[in-house]
């Protein structure tokens, strides 16, 4: 065995970490959704980010993640309701995530 609880050794099988190589924003599933839908996404670094809802006229819906997160991958949810509680109405609504340099966006239908 490589681990015992008397000492340590190296591990030339051990398990290695995967971390993302990509900036990636999936597309929300259930998609149609209704009443709540999962919004997947990857960081190659730790930075700075926001991940927005918009209605079609460009409106900030709400905001799911503001500030410094880690690299790695993330599963948000979205429950259909705007930064006050309110139940959005049926539509085509746009996420996006921004970083410090980069931006990605895709589109989600709510049906209510």
């Amino acid at each position: 065995t490589c681990w015992s609880p008397n000492d340590l050794c190296s591990c030339d099988d051990g398990l290695d970490a995967e971390y993302p190589s990509n900036f990636t924003l999936s597309q929300n599933y259930p998609n149609p959704f209704n009443p709540i839908t999962t919004i997947e996404f990857n960081l190659n670094t730790n930075d700075n980010i926001s991940l927005n809802i918009y209605d079609v006229n460009g409106r900030k819906i709400k905001t799911l993640i503001s500030g410094f997160i880690l690299s790695g991958s993330y599963n948000i949810k979205w429950d259909g309701r705007d930064q006050f509680g309110h139940s959005m109405p049926s539509g085509l609504y746009i996420y996006q995530l921004i970083s410090s340099n980069k931006s990605l966006s895709n589109k989600m239908i709510l049906l209510r």
